[in-house]
């Protein structure tokens, strides 16, 4: 294959990736009604797509009214999205059998180990999108009247933070572990623990960590962040 050809090969991968994280994104509820679109450059950037690839992938969403286009401020999920994507029943996924024999307290393991290890990535590669993104998950989750609901945009950060790695392994890696926190288990747990002040203090933690973040502080973020880690696992299982 030549090297003409095989860019070209690259870039196509690019925009079904592209267009497969979008589905994803939007068919889970991480992309709700009204979420802003990272810019045509960025998207190309990350997928490694060329801009002609991106604004295919982006023209056929719009075409389906996934998205709309507003000239001059971007591009956003189109609020009849939710007219538009019927949640499937799919048979269980390979993510979703890890998921059911993943106990919580293995799950929490797991995250001290490997969300700190993001914090480098992220303060190298995340965009401005990217903390728009970030941001927009704590105002939600703060605003939340539900543990169901709070829960759903905590997780939505964590995920935000893998997202700005830019980096597919950190993200799929967070993907999974939103699988698990949806399980029952989690959730029950999850209620029995959050009290008014432990998610208040949450909340605090969360804009800390986005604060040293976008201040590329890398030893602030990540000490930040293992600590709530910790103090979510104590909370959550009455030791460290």
């Amino acid at each position: 294959m030549s090297e003409k050809t095989l860019g070209k090969a690259v870039r196509a991968d690019g925009a079904r990736s592209l267009a497969r994280y979008l589905q994803q994104q939007i068919e889970s509820g991480s992309f709700p009604a009204g979420h802003r679109l990272p810019t045509e450059r960025e998207l190309s950037e990350r997928f490694a797509a060329s801009r002609g690839a991106v604004r295919r992938v982006l023209g056929n969403f719009k075409q389906q009214g996934l998205i709309t286009q507003v000239v001059g401020s971007g591009t956003f999920v189109s609020e009849r999205v939710g007219e538009l994507v019927v949640p499937r029943d799919e048979p269980p996924t390979e993510a979703r059998a890890v998921a059911i024999q993943t106990s919580p307290a293995q799950l929490m393991e797991a995250r001290l180990l490997i969300e700190p290890q993001m914090v480098a990535l992220i303060v190298r590669y995340a965009t401005a999108s990217d903390f728009e993104r970030m941001d927009e998950c704590i105002v939600r989750s703060e605003a939340a009247t539900a543990i169901e609901e709070f829960e759903h945009w905590d997780g939505a950060l964590h995920q935000a933070f893998a997202e700005a790695t830019h980096n597919s392994f950190f993200l799929r890696i967070l993907e999974l572990t939103n699988v698990v926190r949806e399980e029952g288990e989690w959730g029950r747990l999850k209620r029995i623990s959050l009290t008014p002040d432990r998610r208040k203090r949450y909340e605090m933690q969360h804009r800390a960590i986005v604060a040293a973040l976008r201040d590329r502080d890398e030893d602030t973020a990540r000490a930040l962040l293992e600590e709530h880690l910790r103090e979510v696992q104590q909370n959550l299982f009455g030791r460290d």
